[in-house]
């Protein structure tokens, strides 16, 4: 840890934003939903830390609010985006040749479709919902995974243990389980913080464009959206909910960096 700062920084900045999440679910300042037009666009105080919106809501409770919606969605994305891509990529890699080739122009298709896009149809179909934007996302992602996990796993297909586990007549269900998950841990983690981030950050832009979670639950996405036609007037508002994704997404890129530069041994001979 005090070698790799990119993991302490990226550890600190998930946690804190996971702290918020998890303190959202006990206790806010305010009621992220209570309205109050005295006290509109207010600055910040002692009774409200981070000032009001232009409805009188607390700003620092709806980032609290916001931060579980956000989280909850990207945690989601990842868990669908690992099961679907890491499956789909091991089986592309062990399937014979025709349905390899297949696999790959189907990645490919769905590479080429944005989330953002894809979304919209998605919209078009079942209308604006957190549902619509972790099925989105989840799918675009999991291409990406998908396309880095059968290239991967071609390379150990050729390795020396694993041809010699073949000829000792390990069926492929073995070698996945002894042979091949074990050594694509490490590639499997970073994968999954990569995810994280680009899950936040198209949340955020799909409830921006509201595509994604609708009002009134609050989201740092619905937040941007909501304060923009008030920059001029008072741009604090817009900055904290931006300040909460940059930061989220900072962290999560960090403790992937941070994963691949503990767990890629040959980094650590070059660094040593």
């Amino acid at each position: 840890m005090n070698r790799n700062r990119n993991l302490f920084f990226g550890i600190c900045l998930v946690a804190f934003s996971s702290t918020m999440a998890l303190l959202s679910v006990l206790w806010t300042p305010y009621d992220p939903l209570e309205i109050n037009p005295d006290i509109s666009l207010a600055k910040p105080s002692w009774s409200h830390l981070l000032g009001t919106d232009v409805l009188g809501r607390d700003v620092f409770s709806n980032l609290l609010a916001g931060s579980r919606t956000t989280l909850i969605t990207a945690f989601l994305v990842v868990m669908i985006t690992m099961s679907l891509g890491v499956t789909t990529g091991i089986g592309a890699a062990l399937s014979p040749r025709w349905f390899n080739r297949t696999a790959i122009y189907s990645i490919d298709i769905v590479l080429a479709l944005p989330a953002v896009l894809f979304a919209i149809v998605l919209a078009a179909i079942r209308g604006p919902s957190t549902f619509t934007a972790v099925i989105a996302i989840s799918i675009a992602t999991a291409a990406a995974v998908a396309q880095v996990t059968r290239r991967e796993v071609n390379v150990l297909l050729n390795s020396d243990y694993v041809l010699a586990a073949r000829a000792c007549n390990s069926n492929r269900l073995r070698i996945v389980r002894r042979h091949i998950l074990p050594n694509i841990r490490a590639s499997l983690f970073i994968q999954a913080s990569g995810a994280a981030s680009i899950a936040i950050l198209a949340e955020s832009t799909l409830s921006y464009l509201g595509l994604g979670t609708t009002p009134p639950a609050p989201s740092w996405g619905r937040m941007l959206a909501s304060s923009q036609q008030y920059l001029i007037i008072d741009p604090i508002v817009a900055l904290w909910p931006g300040l909460a994704i940059i930061f989220t997404v900072l962290g999560f890129n960090l403790l992937g960096d941070g994963l691949r530069e503990a767990l890629d041994p040959t980094l650590r001979k070059s660094k040593s």
